[in-house]
């Protein structure tokens, strides 16, 4: 391997991070005690600005190989990872109240929560199946040691095991795919197995067996049924900051995952695939939108929510087009705006010794506070996708693309679900603006919180109302990409 082939200023955001944690752990391990905590924030939110610079440096007009094809960076990566360092920054300025009345603000997290970027990164930027899996280990190990950190707490443990033990059972599901692809391939390398597929190979019945467990592994990252069985446990047994980081950056990655395995290396193979993505997206936007109607935890609530809105993900894959595809990457940023918002709530109101994650802790919220209250309101109404939110073009995006490809039938269950799915949304704004409050005291929070979680609700109104820009910005760097 030459230096030539290596090019490693294609990858030097993901040096910076490693250079960023090996700092980091350092000084946790020589800070002085007091305001050791307080410092080791201060040094990750600096690495996460400077990640976020360094990813925006120097984009490349076209696909640009490092580490003999193994990594890939592109249109779709430089958007991507950007979003990616920016929620990590919003994760951590949100959590950071939370932790600290637990406890739990400490290098470990710290370290974890960049080695959780990093593994993203990697993932989406990868452009073999050996580098796709690595990134999806070093996000997946990361994730598991999170989710336990809390050691006193039974559900944690017990929502640590089983996201293990799944997760586990996932990983094999891909090797298998992996193995399968290879064997009828004879390459991991993404472009050539592309290559393979659209020629003689594309009939070959192990393909279609290796597609058939790559999907299933794949399902298992995005949270989509029957593979989603983690997802409310984790969501609800976590603390609520690892709840937060779950449920917004690692979307990015897995929805790059997808889009490198399927639309990119299976891409002569579409209609295979297609079809079963058609049914993990019908089960996920039945069974996300009705179980959640059901559900009294609000942390609970949004596992089931986060379930129906990866069903809508899949409509813009399931497509087929390019189009589509940029229609799922808007969708799955507005996601995790979305996600960020809905979760900073439950911190922002949360305490010492009080966790805000039952519904009904945000009764009477309008009375406490006017201008939280339409925070929530705004996430909630563009979690259902109402105009003017982010999430209602979001979903109009999706559904077209969907449509585009001739699924009328889909985009009309679709529509049918999100009218249902409104239903526990709106719940929430009910209770909020109609209903007496149970705890009336005053909500103490950090300045930056509440200037961020602002202007987090402040991106979910703005997308909304010109959505157009980031559409934009999503298609081009699809279509430069593939």
């Amino acid at each position: 391997m030459t230096a030539a082939s290596l090019n490693l200023t294609l990858a030097l955001p993901e040096i910076f991070l490693l250079a960023a944690i090996a700092i980091l752990m350092i000084a946790d391990l020589f800070m002085p005690a007091s305001g050791r905590e307080s410092r080791l924030v201060n040094v990750t939110l600096i690495a996460l600005l400077a990640l976020f610079t360094l990813i925006l440096l120097a984009p490349p007009a076209a696909p640009a190989y490092a580490f003999n094809g193994m990594f890939v960076l592109d249109g779709m990566g430089v958007v991507l990872k950007a979003m990616l360092a920016l929620a990590a920054f919003l994760v951590v300025v949100f959590s950071r109240s939370y932790l600290e009345a637990r406890k739990l603000l400490t290098g470990e997290f710290m370290m974890l929560l960049l080695f959780v970027v990093f593994g993203c990164m990697i993932m989406i930027s990868a452009s073999h199946f050996i580098t796709l899996y690595l990134g999806l280990e070093i996000l997946s190990l990361s994730l598991y040691a999170m989710v336990a950190l809390q050691r006193d707490s039974a559900l944690a443990t017990e929502a640590a095991m089983k996201y293990f033990i799944l997760g586990a059972l996932a990983s094999g599901l891909l090797l298998y795919g992996m193995s399968m692809v290879y064997g009828a391939t004879g390459s991991l390398d993404i472009r050539t197995i592309a290559s393979a597929v659209s020629g003689s190979r594309g009939n070959d019945p192990l393909l279609a067996f290796g597609i058939v467990f790559l999907v299933s592994g794949l399902a298992f990252k995005l949270g989509v049924v029957p593979f989603h069985m983690w997802i409310p446990d984790v969501y609800q047994g976590a603390a609520t900051p690892v709840t937060l980081l779950i449920g917004s950056a690692p979307k990015l990655a897995a929805f790059a995952f997808v889009l490198r395995i399927l639309a990119e290396g299976l891409s002569g193979m579409v209609n295979d695939w297609q079809q079963m993505l058609v049914i993990l997206s019908v089960l996920s936007m039945a069974l996300g939108n009705l179980v959640a109607i059901a559900q009294t935890n609000l942390k609970r609530m949004l596992g089931y929510s986060t379930i129906s809105h990866m069903g809508f993900l899949l409509l813009g894959i399931l497509s087929g087009t390019l189009d589509g595809y940029g229609s799922s990457m808007f969708y799955v940023i507005a996601y995790v705006i979305m996600a960020l918002g809905s979760f900073g709530m439950i911190l922002l109101l949360s305490r010492a010794g009080f966790e805000a994650e039952n519904i009904d802790d945000f009764k009477g919220l309008n009375r406490r506070s006017p201008w939280y209250a339409l925070i929530m309101l705004l996430v909630m109404f563009s979690l259902a996708g109402i105009p003017p939110t982010v999430g209602f073009f979001a979903k109009l995006a999706v559904l077209q693309a969907a449509l585009n490809a001739g699924f009328v039938w889909l985009v009309v269950f679709a529509v049918l679900m999100s009218v249902i799915g409104a239903y526990y949304y709106l719940r929430i704004v009910k209770l909020m603006y109609m209903d007496e409050p149970l705890d009336t005291s005053v909500i103490v929070v950090r300045p930056e919180m509440n200037v961020l979680l602002s202007l987090n609700a402040f991106a979910i109104l703005a997308l909304g109302l010109l959505p157009g820009g980031l559409l934009e910005i999503c298609r081009r760097a699809i279509a430069v990409s593939f």
